[in-house]
């Protein structure tokens, strides 16, 4: 009975993540179309607003409103909501110029810097298939992002800081998560996505320039435009879905152990081509099939060997 219950979970876990990550690669395709005609920063703001009223129902069925403000932990709490802010701008950045499947293959690197960072900062022994793993996920990025070539985009770059952005968010989220719970740090990181797009949104405008050629610059500078009907309501269905698939990715990892729910994360590279596809006529080159393979192959083998050290540990 009990093997049919952890069957159970698992299914449900695998279902949780795979719509999560469909729900936000649908956001991020909604992001990539705004991309052309409004700042990033006000599309993060709408997304914050939209997102707050379910965060706060959150916060108030499991906790209170006092809980906002934990003790000794409200630097750390602020820092790590900064540096995801920086990690989501830049990822926003980098899909204003790279089709999505190349920027979603770049971001999967986060779990070989986890891995790297791990040892480092929480004074973990990372073994040597991990570092393996990092190799050969480093080849792939390489692969993918050209350095040195005429196909170089430097809109890259901001995608491999989202990576490495998130990889330092969850190192500190490992300490913050025994101390704070998970609604506070949600509402803690959706209000300093507005704090930092808003700043962005007075400072930006003053730096743009009507010859500026990088869509990524033109995407977080341009100055506020007033949405038309439309593209209010895809601004409205973009924080909701960032909020349900927050949420969707806590439930997920807690109906499972985190190294069977992590590779169904991958599925975000399916999603990704299908809306790079059907919304942008986006075809991955073979370079970028080709780095994506390698870096997802190396990322699940590592995760596999994680999960095979803790059943023999």
């Amino acid at each position: 009975m009990a093997e049919v219950t952890v069957s159970q979970s698992r299914t449900r876990a695998a279902l949780f993540v795979v719509g999560s990550v469909g729900l936000a690669s649908m956001q991020d395709a909604i992001m990539k179309g705004v991309s052309g005609s409004l700042p990033a920063w006000e599309a993060v703001i709408f997304r914050t607003i939209s997102s707050l009223p379910l965060l706060v129902a959150w916060l108030m069925i499991s906790s209170s409103v006092s809980n906002l403000f934990p003790p000794r932990m409200l630097p750390m709490l602020m820092l790590r909501s900064f540096i995801l802010c920086t990690a989501y701008f830049g990822f926003v950045l980098s899909i204003a110029t790279l089709p999505l499947a190349t920027s979603v293959s770049i971001y999967f690197t986060m779990p070989f810097f986890v891995a790297a960072l791990a040892g480092w900062t929480l004074g973990e022994r990372v073994p040597s298939y991990r570092w393996i793993a990092i190799i050969i996920g480093f080849c792939g990025v390489m692969l993918m992002v050209r350095p040195g070539s005429e196909a170089f985009q430097p809109a890259a770059l901001y995608a491999l800081w989202s990576a490495i952005g998130y990889a330092i968010g969850q190192m500190i989220g490992r300490h913050l998560s025994l101390r704070v719970e998970p609604v506070v740090i949600a509402n803690w990181q959706n209000l300093t996505y507005f704090a930092v797009a808003l700043l962005i949104g007075l400072i930006g405008p003053y730096f743009a320039s009507a010859d500026m050629q990088d869509k990524s610059l033109q995407f977080l500078l341009r100055p506020w435009v007033w949405p038309d009907l439309h593209q209010l309501v895809l601004l409205i269905i973009m924080g909701v879905l960032s909020a349900l698939a927050s949420a969707g990715f806590i439930f997920a990892y807690r109906h499972a152990e985190a190294n069977f729910v992590a590779p169904f994360e991958y599925t975000a590279l399916l999603w990704a081509v299908t809306n790079g596809i059907v919304f942008f006529g986006d075809f991955p080159d073979s370079s970028t099939w080709s780095g994506a393979i390698i870096v997802i192959g190396a990322g699940i083998w590592m995760l596999w060997k994680d999960r095979d050290a803790a059943a023999k540990g």
